[in-house]
């Protein structure tokens, strides 16, 4: 079994009222509903970051779009070769 710690948090009694009642109608516990939503924030965060990494190493790398590569000023600014 796994261990376990013990938090304590403070909301407010209404807020309570209401999760102790969809905790009732899920048949299971506040707290066991707050340790599945952290679960689920986690993981969602651990996502995001693998693919914010990803996503900026994608910048950095660049992407070829198949262009020649002009080796000066001239080149690029030449208009003949599209006449």
């Amino acid at each position: 079994m796994t261990e376990k710690q013990n938090i304590t948090v403070a909301i407010e009694p209404a807020l309570l009222k209401q999760a102790r009642a969809l905790a009732a109608r899920r048949g299971t516990s506040i707290s066991a509903l707050l340790a599945e939503e952290l679960r689920r924030l986690v993981a969602t965060d651990r996502t995001y970051e693998k693919a914010r990494k990803r996503a900026l190493e994608m910048m950095r790398a660049g992407v070829d779009l198949g262009g020649a590569r002009m080796e000066n000023r001239d080149e690029i600014h030449d208009r003949s070769r599209f006449r």
